[in-house]
């Protein structure tokens, strides 16, 4: 189907008005002396010790010889160190150097501040919608594909319950168990959100044409060890892959946190979970011994992977 021009025309009409907003049209970001891909280029290498220059190329689309010669005066500004890779020299690293970090502090700091002047000047109702059509926006546009139909985000109202109810009524219809289990799921979740650390912990829903169709959650167990919880796709879903892009994502999140470790329970029953487990690096570390529960006899595993 054609793309009509007043759709091309009402995309740049919102992209003139955000631009404003935001005031990315200025001399300088957040009355600084950067420029927005100067700010994000700072901010991407604020996210680790230190980076691979190429990787950074990628994450951020710049042209090889823009991101080098900014990349240099960063270098002689003193906010940027670089060096060759010690394994191959072929690789260059970058890394912010005290200086830089001090910069991206005044740069963080300065645009939290802006953007929560934007949200205190709105109604609770304006803010609800805005942040509800921003979140739409990344879900349509976003470049987080899960494979093949599916995209994964993170909670919104209502995503809670939703696994709650799913987790109780899937296993009730394949594994046989009672309501014991889906309290054990609510308390769970209970858990997660009233002890909830945004710096260590996160979930994911995974959606399909707009509708749930998965979920998991990665919470922390130890200052050294995170665990996956409650991984869970809808029967007409499985075979995309969703299940795999949910561990995956627990994963990453934990490495990029800092665990040295990941883990989970499950029990014999769930071998399709299993193989996904295996996939992602996970070994089969413990088998408890069968105990009555669910109004079943489960045989509960321990999983675990090195991060």
């Amino acid at each position: 189907m054609a793309v009509a021009e007043g759709d091309v025309g009402t995309v740049r009409s919102f992209n003139r008005f955000y631009t404003g907003v935001i005031g990315v049209l200025g001399e300088g970001l957040v009355r600084t002396p950067y420029s927005l891909t100067e700010a994000r280029v700072i901010f991407e290498l604020a996210q680790r010790s230190e980076t691979e220059v190429l990787a950074l190329r990628r994450a951020l689309d710049l042209d090889p010889g823009y991101l080098s010669r900014l990349l240099a005066r960063f270098e002689t500004d003193g906010l940027v160190e670089r060096e060759r890779a010690p394994d191959d020299a072929r690789r260059q690293i970058a890394r912010l150097t005290p200086r830089g970090r001090e910069v991206f502090a005044m740069l963080d700091e300065r645009s939290v501040a802006e953007i929560r002047g934007l949200l205190d000047g709105l109604s609770a109702g304006d803010r609800s919608r805005l942040l509800a059509a921003m979140r739409s926006i990344e879900d349509v546009l976003g470049d987080r594909p899960g494979g093949d139909g599916f995209v994964l985000r993170p909670l919104r109202p209502g995503d809670l319950g939703w696994m709650v109810e799913r987790n109780g009524a899937l296993y009730h219809l394949e594994c046989g168990w009672d309501r014991s289990y889906e309290a054990l799921v609510a308390s769970v979740v209970a858990d997660y959100v009233r002890d909830h650390d945004p710096r260590r912990e996160n979930a994911w829903i995974a959606e399909s044409g707009g509708e749930r169709v998965g979920g998991v959650f990665c919470v922390r167990r130890t200052d050294d060890v995170a665990q996956l919880r409650l991984l869970h796709v809808e029967p007409d879903a499985r075979g995309m892959g969703i299940g795999a892009a949910l561990v995956g994502e627990c994963v990453r999140f934990a490495a990029e946190t800092g665990y040295s470790e990941i883990m989970l329970w499950t029990t014999a029953l769930q071998r399709p979970a299993h193989r996904i487990y295996e996939r992602a690096g996970f070994v089969l570390e413990a088998e408890e011994p069968p105990v009555e529960r669910f109004g079943d006899v489960i045989h509960g595993q321990v999983w675990r992977k090195r991060l």
